[in-house]
């Protein structure tokens, strides 16, 4: 048998336990913890934890660390991707255990949030002209991974995770990404996840994302220079980087030139920025890339 035929066959084996199937289940849906499994589930937390790490031993979850949480998803990267996405799709997600999986799931989420169907995050003065900006900015352009700098509630990720192949929001308001990680489930946007993280130091490799969104964070910045460069270290050599700006007490004049300095220092190359409205604008939106790629920003 070929390396890809023995995983394939690891995972079929993965799958055969009905405890494991609904483990994945889950977890096709969003991230989940390990306590939030063991509550549905209804087995205890090493019972739970000996099949999760079954299943991750055998390529079909991963597992990582968000401070003091350990979350598990369905792995997504790596060369058996189509395989083992082929491979799930057997699972059928309308039988009733795994809807009332789901749903008690659900019920978690909006209960530790604090949510209900009619508790939508507030909106920022402006989002929905910004929204609209955003779309038309990237309409014309695959998104393909897709990272949110300083994502709060997530607003943005629901805005643009259907388009992307996975959406990922930072922000280093624990209580900011906990509210998103539990809104972004109930829109039902499986793609999304969510990372407590600071945008001076992100936790992720070089060149992981093909869209990148500085999301209204660099002008109340210490260090803006330092923000500019540590978004462009994750980025794809033909990816973009999206600031966000509120108008605020700036003139956009102001605003556009300290942003072009700012770019400049991080050697970044900056696109002519878009205002939002073009008449008494509240955001300034501009694309920079890398200087060899300036034809990406258009």
């Amino acid at each position: 048998m070929t390396n890809s035929s023995e995983q394939l066959a690891v995972q079929f084996r993965a799958l055969a336990d009905p405890v494991r199937m609904r483990l994945v289940a889950l977890c096709r849906q969003g991230e989940c913890s390990v306590s939030e499994l063991t509550e549905v589930i209804g087995l205890s937390q090493p019972r739970i934890s000996q099949h999760l790490k079954q299943l991750c031993d055998s390529g079909i979850l991963r597992r990582f660390r968000d401070g003091k949480w350990v979350f598990y998803l369905v792995a997504a990267l790596g060369s058996d991707g189509p395989v083992r996405r082929g491979l799930l799709e057997l699972i059928p997600v309308e039988d009733p255990v795994f809807e009332k999986d789901l749903f008690r799931l659900q019920q978690l989420r909006g209960e530790s949030a604090g949510l209900s169907d009619s508790n939508d995050a507030p909106e920022r003065k402006g989002d929905r002209v910004l929204f609209k900006a955003l779309v038309e900015l990237t309409v014309t352009t695959q998104v393909g991974d897709l990272l949110d700098i300083g994502c709060g509630r997530g607003q943005i990720l629901k805005l643009l995770a259907t388009r992307a192949n996975r959406a990922v929001g930072v922000d280093i308001d624990s209580d900011a990404t906990r509210l998103a990680r539990a809104e972004l489930m109930l829109a039902g946007l499986p793609n999304c996840s969510l990372r407590s993280g600071d945008m001076y130091r992100l936790p992720f490799g070089d060149a992981e994302f093909d869209t990148i969104i500085l999301d209204d964070v660099i002008a109340d910045a210490k260090q803006p220079v330092r923000v500019l460069t540590e978004a462009g270290r994750v980025l794809k050599p033909r990816g973009r980087l999206i600031v966000l700006l509120a108008v605020g007490e700036w003139s956009p004049v102001e605003l556009q030139k300290q942003l072009a300095a700012w770019s400049n220092s991080a050697r970044l190359r900056l696109a002519p920025a878009r205002l939002a409205p073009k008449i008494d604008p509240q955001w300034l939106l501009s694309v920079a890339t890398a200087p060899d790629h300036q034809s990406a920003a258009a």
